[in-house]
């Protein structure tokens, strides 16, 4: 009774050292496994020592791996397996053996090891990755559903299957040729008798299985049943001498083409995330922070030396299986980590005779510092790839990556269509209402099960990420009508909603919010509409019951508009200044943005974001204003204005940002193709000064327009002829680069400004001309 109250305590203290250390990470605003490892070092025996039962709590600690794994399955689809099977199958066996191949040869070259059998035993262990550490970080950025996520499970998948091999073949290393034979021909046998028998009960007892518990309608049995299954199956492979994690993994594929795949799913994420703590926190207790400090200078070079060589591994791999470079790279860098199941390894060898216990040592503290780095490396490569893209020279290595897969044929024949972006519940819905109504339908995305339902209901598609400039110019999105963004990824949502604004200026945008924190930046981005879906639920609750009450539609209606129109702001949880600043940093470090500060000078100063029209002007989009006196203004609203000594947070590209510089120095901005615009201020002794705008006849002399008229605080948009031109008058001027440099020199003959021309928006220029310039003006020689 005693060793199980002591078991009991020992867990107890490693889940709270799992929360304490996940709440330190997030606090810091770190991955949480990061406070996982780092809470089970604490507590670990070479911490404070307050673990005794080391070996049960590593036992318990395996259902975390089995469990993320099994829910990894239940997500996972055969049609999305199949878009990745080749780079999975070939692309992670060739890196298995390239690992293996160049570990052994490097080792024995440099004398680290002294037979081959030791060689390839270490090279077996360096080519493991870890799933659960990246399964676990491509969950919290919400990728798993991505090209690079795709391929990073699939090889990691491929890596599981092989762990198994490498056990059966590990104690046979140091005999002859015919007994490693005899071993890996049984354990390929063990693997085939698996498979085939997992696919049996996939087609012919798992449906059945599951059916007969959700008939019960008792969650408990449906729960238990399922985890039955899923650590049932894991046992069996442990027991064919396979790993456990291939076997929850396939549990969970078993179930993910039956119906009750979503509900299983909700059922066992509780149980996941609990053991996932436990599981990362055990793996922290076997760290020696002594050890690491004693021979940190050696690690460190071990470290270094392994993240680059599987990098250089890699990425040559999935690019050659003609993936783009920079999904190549992402990958890379994703997968350089050495596997948590690499411990199993290393313990294994040791007791064989094939590693010393400070070699094993130091298998172990390099495995760490891998693990721990590799939330850092995943978290900075969006951060990396948008400061290389911003570099004109090395831009061009990335475009490829853009081009969508495949464009059905219907699509060249839609005029005006509603561009809808994610194929998943939501997105088919909306196809089946939009067709239901007569309106011409597209659909972008990126997941072949998704693809593949389109293509059978023949619904116009572009397949690719609608992230992607060049998918979205596939997909007519400069002359669609609408559009709406309901993909799973933050990023990618943002990145869409810019790029299509970029393409259509004035396309009718709505988008799915993934978060709370998302609603004010997608709005600041240029969203006409953002929706929550959970407060879209509790307001439709909310109108039933107010109408079962007797309170009056017309009310009832009044409010769910007041509450919408203030962007759910009355639902959402209360933040303070400082965490609404802190998520919208997290929010645009990922993007192209940048602090300005504005000119002294500008011609923006006074004017409000509405009168400014930056986003039309130049496609950039403010989404923070910091005052001279330390006031933060975190997305502003139209009616904020800007004054000097502001500095100002700017979203966009890298032409797009340049372009707003030269517009807040009042140089030039850029609303068409061939037509700059540029503000100038009228300064004392212009011959301008107390002439009407018909007077001056600018169009006539200069083919300029004159686009608006700031002055004393008061914008004038779209001046007739009667306008009269004052000292410090700022002119908004557009027209050719010469006349506006003519009209300059005439008009304030003392500035040395230069009009530089740099195209932002797609829009045609007669269009753009139209929004600022009305009818009477033009008859009036403006």
């Amino acid at each position: 009774m005693q060793e199980d109250f002591r078991l009991i305590l020992d867990f107890v203290s490693v889940l709270a050292a799992a929360a304490v250390g996940g709440l330190f990470a997030a606090l810091l605003r770190q991955p949480a496994l990061l406070g996982y490892l780092l809470g089970g070092m604490i507590v670990g025996p070479a911490g404070l020592g307050l673990i005794k039962e080391l070996v049960q709590i590593e036992t318990l600690a395996q259902f975390g791996v089995a469990f993320l794994l099994f829910a990894l399955g239940v997500e996972f689809s055969l049609a999305e397996l199949k878009k990745v099977q080749a780079i999975a199958l070939g692309g992670g066996g060739l890196q298995i053996t390239l690992t293996i191949l160049v570990t052994a040869l490097l080792s024995l070259g440099m004398g680290w090891v002294s037979t081959p059998a030791q060689g390839v035993f270490l090279g077996a262990i360096l080519s493991l990755s870890s799933t659960a550490v990246v399964l676990k970080c491509l969950m919290e950025r919400n990728e798993t559903e991505t090209l690079h996520g795709q391929i990073m499970l699939g090889i990691l998948v491929v890596q599981d299957l092989a762990l198994g091999l490498m056990l059966a073949v590990l104690p046979a290393l140091d005999k002859p040729a015919e007994a490693i034979g005899v071993a890996i021909a049984l354990a390929l046998l063990k693997i085939g008798l698996f498979a085939a028998g997992a696919v049996a009960a996939g087609i012919w007892l798992i449906p059945y299985l599951l059916r007969f518990l959700a008939k019960t309608e008792s969650r408990e049995l449906f729960l238990l049943g399922i985890v039955a299954l899923c650590l049932g199956i894991a046992l069996l492979t442990e027991h064919l001498g396979l790993s456990i994690e291939m076997g929850a993994f396939v549990a969970g594929l078993m179930i993910s083409e039956v119906e009750y795949a979503d509900q299983t799913l909700t059922y066992v994420e509780p149980l996941r995330d609990v053991f996932a703590a436990l599981f990362f926190a055990a793996i922290g207790m076997l760290i020696d922070p002594i050890f690491l400090w004693n021979n940190l200078e050696l690690i460190l070079g071990l470290v270094c030396l392994v993240l680059v060589g599987k990098f250089l591994i890699i990425t040559p791999l999935v690019k050659a299986f003609g993936y783009p470079l920079k999904t190549a790279i992402i990958v890379g860098l994703g997968l350089t980590q050495i596997g948590e199941f690499s411990f199993v390894l290393a313990s294994e060898g040791q007791f064989l005779g094939l590693v010393s216990r400070r070699v094993y040592l130091l298998i172990l503290g390099t495995t760490a510092v891998t693990l721990v780095v590799t939330p850092f490396v995943l978290r900075l490569v969006p951060i990396a790839f948008n400061w290389i893209e911003s570099l004109p020279s090395l831009k061009r290595f990335f475009e490829p990556m853009e081009a969508p897969k495949e464009v059905s044929p219907e699509v060249q024949q839609l005029s005006e269509p509603v561009v809808i972006c994610g194929y998943g519940r939501g997105g088919r819905n909306l196809v089946r209402l939009m067709q239901e109504h007569k309106y011409p339908v597209l659909v972008i995305d990126q997941s072949e099960r998704a693809i593949q339902q389109l293509r059978e209901t023949q619904i116009p598609y572009v397949y690719g990420n609608a992230a992607s400039l060049h998918v979205l110019e596939k997909a007519g999105v400069e002359k669609a009508q609408s559009m709406v963004i309901a993909v799973s990824d933050p990023m990618s949502t943002r990145l869409c909603l810019k790029r299509s604004l970029e393409l259509n200026p004035d396309l009718d945008i709505v988008v799915l919010a993934n978060t709370d924190r998302d609603i004010e930046l997608l709005y600041q981005l240029g969203a006409r509409e953002v929706v929550q879906p959970e407060f879209e639920a509790s307001l439709e609750l909310a109108n039933h019951l107010l109408s079962g009450i007797g309170l009056p539609a017309s009310v009832i209606q009044r409010e769910m508009e007041q509450i919408r129109s203030s962007h759910y702001l009355d639902l959402r949880p209360e933040q303070g200044p400082a965490q609404i600043a802190r998520d919208l940093r997290t929010a645009t470090e990922v993007m192209n943005s940048k602090w300005y500060a504005l000119p002294e000078n500008s011609p923006l100063k006074g004017m409000t974001l509405e009168e400014a029209n930056i986003r039309r002007l130049t496609g950039v989009s403010l989404v923070a204003i910091r005052r001279a006196e330390g006031e933060e203004i975190d997305y502003p609203s139209e009616q904020a204005q800007l004054q000097e000594g502001d500095r100002i947070l700017a979203v966009g590209e890298p032409d797009e940002l340049a372009a707003f510089n030269e517009l807040a120095k009042g140089e030039v901005a850029i609303p068409g193709i061939n037509t700059p615009c540029q503000w100038l201020l009228v300064p004392e002794e212009s011959p301008a000064h107390g002439k009407t705008l018909a007077e001056l006849h600018l169009r006539r002399q200069y083919g300029v327009q004159v686009q608006a008229i700031r002055r004393e605080g008061k914008f004038i948009r779209f001046p007739d002829g009667r306008a009269e031109i004052r000292v410090g008058d700022h002119l908004l001027l557009c027209g050719g680069s010469y006349p506006l440099r003519q009209l300059q020199q005439w008009l304030a003959p003392e500035t040395q400004q230069s009009v530089v021309a740099i195209p932002i928006i797609k829009a045609p220029v007669s269009e753009v001309l139209q929004e600022y310039l009305p009818l009477d003006s033009q008859r009036n020689g403006d």
